[in-house]
């Protein structure tokens, strides 16, 4: 959520700032008029509580001293609580629209990100490992034929058990899985604290991240328990902090989790559906950084480089992209995605976003630390993938892919596989 009182007291810098997002001005003025009609709301409230506080005072004074004009008294009394009980239901009315008002509003861009509104404008800082230009894409083929013809990728019976957008690993194919899974925590464990999470949380955990009420459409939930499955790690590790209030030397708190993830894709029908390159349900391991914001600068280059070292080992070609302020996601203000070259589609597909999230979500979920003075502040977030699979694991068999039909396997990836090549399964 965004800070209430910048958007009273500055409206046209947040107004400017979130249509960089595309969002309209008459969308952020409503929320801003709806503030300013609660803080209204809870002065005259609070004033009517006041009165009512000082007249009941008297009227306790009037009864002892056996004042007849006590009777009238109580009468003025009963008509104040009246009123009173109908501005606190105002008051509330009023805090219930603006805080879904505020709910709709993202994250705002920082300054520094690109101005656009769709990835066309996002900017390539840089290009690492093997040049892309050196794969001639006709001499690769997808991994989903490789790994078909290898028998570990299943994607029809997977189809009969859950649909479509699901996939079936069998073999080695499941056992690479497992291998860069447990690779992202080995290569994390020094400098993160994993933690095992729920995969389903409740919905102001997914409020406080912002997935919620706005990607509803892209989230699985069980109607029984209002439960929802998380689409990503960072939703439990970013609440399980919500209403506490951190000293300062407990901060920067770094965890990492590999989790199972779900999201319904909405809209995303036939783009990009083959293999495992757009699917439901994924595994990945997930890096938060809760800090202040005077470190956040920091905390986001560091998170950076551990989300590239695993594109660094495997060898594989990656770019570091700076999205502009229209592809922002929701709670971010400001985005690197990292994107692997994928020689069997001839394309570069994202595997981690690195994003810092300032103190959007702190505010939603109410996780502060104690700054000067005895005051409190919201903390700030940073999050990205140390390891996402679905494409990663794409990324080895397209680029380990040999003329016989084989995989080879990334050396960095051979003590957890136990061989250097992934040849037919039985």
């Amino acid at each position: 959520m965004i800070d209430p009182n910048l958007l009273l007291n500055d409206t046209d810098t947040v107004v400017a700032a979130l249509q960089r997002k595309g969002v309209s001005a008459e969308t952020t003025l409503a929320a801003r008029d709806a503030l300013a009609h609660r803080r209204a709301a809870l002065a005259e409230a609070e004033a009517l509580r006041a009165e009512m506080n000082r007249r009941s005072k008297e009227v306790g004074k009037l009864v002892s001293s056996g004042d007849p004009g006590a009777a009238s008294a109580r009468e003025g009394l009963t008509d104040l609580k009246t009123r009173l009980g109908e501005r606190e239901a105002a008051l509330r009315e009023a805090e219930e629209k603006s805080r879904s008002l505020m709910l709709l509003l993202p994250n705002l861009p920082a300054a520094e990100a690109p101005d656009g509104s769709d990835e066309s404008s996002n900017v390539v800082l840089r290009v690492e490992g093997p040049p892309a230009d050196r794969y001639n894409p006709a001499d690769y083929r997808p991994h989903w034929e490789i790994a078909s013809d290898l028998h570990i990728f299943d994607g029809e019976r997977a189809a009969k058990l859950s649909g479509s957008g699901f996939a079936l690993l069998f073999g080695d194919g499941a056992r690479l899985l497992r291998a860069l899974v447990q690779l992202g925590l080995d290569l994390n464990r020094d400098t993160y604290r994993e933690v095992l999470v729920p995969h389903l949380v409740r919905r102001q955990v997914l409020e406080g991240t912002g997935h919620l009420p706005k990607f509803a459409d892209d989230a699985y939930n069980t109607t029984l328990d209002d439960l929802w499955a998380i689409p990503t790690g960072e939703v439990p590790l970013t609440g399980m902090h919500q209403g506490e209030i951190f000293d300062p030397e407990e901060l920067p708190k770094r965890y990492m989790t590999y989790s199972v993830c779900f999201r319904r894709e909405a809209g995303s029908a036939g783009k990009d559906t083959r293999g495992l390159q757009r699917v439901h349900e994924f595994h990945k391991v997930e890096l938060v950084r809760i800090c202040t914001p005077d470190t956040a600068q920091n905390e986001f280059d560091a998170l950076l480089a551990d989300a590239e070292r695993p594109l660094q080992l495997l060898e594989l070609p990656y770019r570091v992209v700076d999205l502009c302020a229209g592809d922002l996601t929701f709670s971010s203000a400001r985005i690197f995605d990292l994107e692997v070259y994928s020689p069997g589609v001839d394309r570069w597909l994202e595997v981690s976003s690195v994003g810092n999230f300032t103190d959007f979500q702190a505010r939603r979920g109410n996780i502060r630390y104690r700054a000067a003075a005895g005051q409190t502040r919201p903390v700030n977030f940073l999050n990205g993938s140390a390891l996402a699979t679905p494409r990663m694991w794409a990324a080895v068999i397209e680029h380990g892919q040999r003329p016989d039909g084989s995989v080879e396997v990334p050396s960095a990836l051979v003590p957890y596989m136990g061989k250097k090549v992934m040849e037919p399964d039985a």
